[in-house]
């Protein structure tokens, strides 16, 4: 299933995508996605099944408000190979806001009296749909809801200025999330499967997720034996090498830029580039 959340005029709504067209998935007007994907498998995949009403002039936007965003560090062997660091020992977890979350199309919004080195990071995002505690790697796969795009906009200059990296990965705009979040049963091994960036029509991330240090199951049991993960919250899962701040020479957004972050099986994320205004 290709689930996601459209607006209609001022209104939203949970949705399913089946071949280019969004359908009601026929709960009530206003239900977030994420309390949908919250009532189980069977549930979502009972609405989707009945949902044959298609949505006129629907428009895709970020397809869950997560409850939180919990991001991974350097946990591609090729990232970690162009940055020049050392692989780490366990994951390097960090934290992005839900404020910073837009969806496709929206504009990320470049603040030139903030940061002048803006960066892109294609991601393959896990959604939970169960909660986590203690889960053991089967459990973890087993909790997840589905699987969407996301780029983990940075600016590097706060990033490394700041000494740690919250105010550099959390301003407003720097968390696209979609098009649409895929069930698992139509991704047979999110260990396989290949990732790009596009920027302004040229290729600067080519990769796949064999490259993970630590692999999605392994990054979900990890993060629920600190803490829980709950429906609704999204686990970004890192980015493979590509990123414009250790390009020669150095390369960073700019206003007019449009950013396109793609996952195999998932589908392309776009985003213009503007700045403050």
């Amino acid at each position: 299933m290709r689930l996601g959340t459209v607006r209609v005029g001022e209104d939203r709504s949970a949705a399913v995508e089946r071949e280019g067209r969004w359908y009601a998935l026929g709960v009530p007007a206003g239900t977030p996605l994420e309390a949908v994907l919250a009532a189980g498998a069977g549930e979502v995949a009972r609405l989707a099944a009945s949902a044959t009403e298609p949505i006129e002039d629907a428009v895709p936007v970020a397809p869950l408000r997560p409850g939180k965003i919990v991001a991974i560090g350097l946990n591609y062997l090729d990232h970690i190979r162009e940055a020049g660091m050392d692989r780490p020992e366990r994951p390097l977890m960090f934290a992005k806001f839900p404020s910073s979350v837009i969806g496709p199309g929206e504009e990320i919004v470049v603040d030139d009296e903030l940061t002048e080195r803006v960066d892109w990071e294609v991601e393959l995002a896990a959604v939970i749909g169960s909660p986590l505690r203690h889960a053991d790697e089967k459990e973890a796969l087993a909790g997840i809801a589905g699987y969407t795009v996301a780029n983990d906009v940075s600016a590097r200059d706060l990033q490394f200025a700041d000494g740690q990296w919250t105010r550099g990965k959390n301003l407003d705009t720097f968390c696209p999330l979609g098009p649409v979040i895929v069930t698992p049963d139509e991704i047979d091994d999110p260990q396989a499967l290949a990732l790009r960036t596009v920027v302004n029509g040229e290729t600067v991330q080519d990769s796949t997720t064999a490259e993970m240090l630590f692999g999605v199951a392994e990054l979900l049991a990890y993060c629920s034996r600190a803490f829980t993960l709950e429906p609704g919250d999204v686990v970004l899962t890192g980015t493979p090498w590509g990123c414009g701040e250790f390009m020669t020479p150095r390369r960073s957004l700019r206003p007019g830029d449009v950013v396109e972050v793609s996952v195999e099986g998932i589908g392309t994320l776009r985003n213009p580039v503007v700045g403050r205004r």
